[in-house]
C-alpha cells in the first residue's frame, strides 16, 4: 500500500478506542482489589490489549478485500472450532473456551467477525438481486451455520448478536421494509416458541426479570439490584476511583465483566459514564462514518457490520445494568474483562481501518 495512505488512518477512531481500553484495564484493576482468586486479570487484559492494537494496525495495512478471497476458508475453519468446542468440557455449564496454558480463548466472538465479512462479501456481490428473497434465504443459511454451534454451547446472547448483525447488513442492503418486519415478526414468535428449550438459567434469567423478587440473596436477580444500588450511591460524581462501596465490599458481583458499567457508576458517578457513553457513541459514529467513505458496498457493509456490533453490545450492556434488559454475558466493549472479546473488537476495529485507509476521497 501507499504510505500516503496512512494520511487517511483515523487517529481520531484509534485515539477513542485506545482511551476506552485503557480505562478499561484501569477498572478491571480496581474491581479486582483485594480479590485473591481474581489477581492477575487486569495484566492478562493489558496483554490482550497489546496484542489487539498490533493486530489491528497490521490488519488496517492489508487491503480488506483480502478478506473476501479468503473469507469461505475461515467461514469452515470457524464453524470445525465452534463444533470441537461442544467435545470439550462444559464450564460454568457451557462449552465455550479453549484453554491454552494460561489463556481461554472464545471462537464464538471471533465468529462475529467472520459472520460480518461473509455476509459483506455476499450482500455487495448479490446487490442487485436483494429483494429476491432466495438471495436473503441464503443469506440466513450462511450465518445459520455458525449460529447453529453457537446455541448448542449453549451461548444464546452471542447467538442473538449475529442475528442482529445478519439482520441489520440486510437492512443497509436494501431489504423491503415488508420483508424487515415480515422477519422481525417471525423472530418475535420464534423466540416465544422456543422458550421452553431453552437451558434452565436461560429461562431463570427471563423469568426472574418479569416477575422481579426484591429480598432476592443470590443470582441474576440479586446481582441486577446490587448493579442498581451500585450506580444510584455513585451519584454525580462517584466515591473515587478504588473507593467505590458497591465494588471494594464485593456486593456488586461479576463486576469485572458483566457489571462493570455499574462498577464505573459506581466510582465515577452519572458524570463518569456519561462521559464514557459519549467515547462509545463517538467510536460507533467513527465506524458509520469510514461505511459512508468506503469506496464500494463491501467496505461499506463491513463497517456497518462493525457499527452493529458495538452498538447492540453497548446497549444491551449497560441496559442489563439498568435493568432494562434481561441479565446476559455480552460485555461492554473494549472496557468489559474478556481477552477474546477485547481482541477481536480490536480486529474489526482493524478492519474499518483498512476500509477508510482505502477510501475514495480525502475528506478535511
Amino acid at each position: 500500500m501507499d504510505s500516503g495512505k496512512w494520511r487517511h488512518f483515523d487517529f481520531w477512531l484509534l485515539g477513542a478506542v485506545a482511551l476506552l481500553t485503557i480505562f478499561g484495564i484501569t477498572m478491571i484493576g480496581s474491581t479486582i482489589r483485594g480479590n485473591i482468586d481474581l489477581v492477575g486479570y487486569d495484566r492478562r487484559q493489558l496483554i490482550f490489549a497489546v496484542a489487539g492494537f498490533v493486530a489491528m494496525i497490521a490488519i488496517a495495512y492489508v487491503d480488506y478485500h483480502l478478506w473476501s478471497a479468503i473469507n469461505r476458508p475461515l467461514y469452515f475453519i470457524t464453524a470445525g472450532f465452534l463444533a470441537v468446542l461442544l467435545t470439550t468440557t462444559a464450564i460454568f455449564g457451557s462449552a465455550r473456551w479453549f484453554s491454552l496454558a494460561i489463556i481461554s480463548i472464545q471462537p464464538s466472538e471471533f465468529a462475529k467477525i467472520v459472520v460480518i465479512l461473509i455476509l459483506a462479501e455476499f450482500f455487495a456481490r448479490n446487490r442487485e438481486r436483494i429483494g429476491d428473497l432466495r438471495v436473503v434465504f441464503n443469506s440466513f443459511l450462511m450465518m445459520g451455520g455458525l449460529v447453529i454451534w453457537i446455541i448448542l454451547q449453549p451461548n444464546l446472547s452471542t447467538s442473538i448478536v449475529i442475528i442482529v448483525i445478519w439482520f441489520a447488513l440486510l437492512w443497509v442492503s436494501g431489504l423491503r421494509i415488508k420483508h424487515l418486519l415480515l422477519f422481525a415478526v417471525s423472530g418475535a414468535a420464534a423466540a416465544v416458541a422456543a422458550f421452553p428449550f431453552l437451558e434452565q438459567y436461560q429461562q431463570d434469567r427471563i423469568l426472574n426479570f418479569i416477575f422481579e423478587d426484591p429480598d432476592a440473596r443470590h443470582g441474576n436477580t440479586y446481582n441486577v439490584i446490587q448493579a442498581l444500588i451500585s450506580i444510584g450511591s455513585g451519584g454525580w460524581f462517584g466515591q473515587g476511583y478504588g473507593q467505590g462501596s458497591q465494588v471494594q465490599l464485593r456486593f456488586l458481583k461479576v463486576r469485572w465483566s458483566d457489571f462493570i458499567f455499574s462498577a464505573m457508576a459506581n466510582e465515577f458517578g452519572f458524570v463518569g459514564v456519561v462521559i464514557v457513553i459519549l467515547i462509545l457513541l463517538f467510536v460507533i459514529y467513527r465506524c458509520l462514518r469510514a461505511a459512508r467513505l468506503a469506496r464500494d458496498t463491501f467496505g461499506g457493509l463491513i463497517c456497518y457490520g462493525v457499527a452493529t456490533l458495538l452498538a447492540f453490545q453497548t446497549v444491551v450492556n449497560i441496559g442489563v445494568n439498568l435493568k432494562l434488559l434481561p441479565a446476559t454475558g455480552l460485555p461492554l466493549p473494549f472496557l468489559s474483562y474478556g481477552g477474546s472479546s477485547l481482541f477481536s473488537l480490536l480486529i474489526c476495529i482493524g478492519l474499518v481501518q483498512s476500509v477508510i485507509l482505502r477510501h475514495k476521497s480525502l475528506e478535511f
